[in-house]
C-alpha cells in the first residue's frame, strides 16, 4: 500500500493538472493507497479555499473519492460521519473534530456558529469553556 499526499488527491478530483491528474488516477486504479486524516482535512481546505468549491460539491467529490476500492482511509468511519455533518451545516474541520470527540463528555469551544449547528444535529455538546 502506497500513502498519498494532498496534491495527489486535489489532482484526483481536480483534474487541472491533465499530465498530474493521469498519473494519479492511472495509480488509483492500479494500487491500493493509503489516505491520512490530515490529508482530507488539507484537500477540504484547499477545494474551498483556493478552487472555490462549495460544501456541496466538496462533500460529493471526496464522497466519490473515499468510495473508491482503492483508497484506504487512515479512520473511514470518522470521515464518513464528518462528510454526512457536512450536510447539516458544519464544516468539514469541525465536523472532524466532533467525530473524534465521540466518546467526550463535550467538546468545549467559543465558536457560538459551531455550538448551534453541533445542537441542531445532536451527538456531542458544544459549549464554552
Amino acid at each position: 500500500m502506497l500513502a498519498i499526499d494532498t496534491n495527489l488527491v486535489v489532482r484526483f478530483l481536480t483534474g487541472d493538472h491533465r499530465s498530474q491528474s493521469a498519473k494519479v488516477k492511472a495509480l488509483i486504479a492500479r494500487e491500493t493507497v493509503f489516505v491520512a486524516t490530515t490529508v482530507l482535512l488539507e484537500v477540504e481546505w484547499v477545494l474551498r479555499s483556493v478552487y472555490k468549491f462549495g460544501a456541496p460539491k466538496i462533500q460529493d467529490r471526496l464522497t466519490a473519492f473515499i468510495g473508491l476500492p482503492n483508497v484506504v482511509l487512515e479512520d473511514a468511519a470518522r470521515v464518513a460521519a464528518a462528510l454526512d455533518a457536512m450536510a447539516g451545516g458544519l464544516d468539514f474541520a469541525d465536523a472532524l473534530h466532533l467525530a473524534a470527540a465521540e466518546n467526550c463528555e463535550a467538546f468545549l469551544s467559543f465558536d457560538r456558529g459551531l455550538a448551534k449547528a453541533a445542537a441542531a444535529m445532536g451527538g456531542i455538546p458544544v459549549r464554552a469553556p
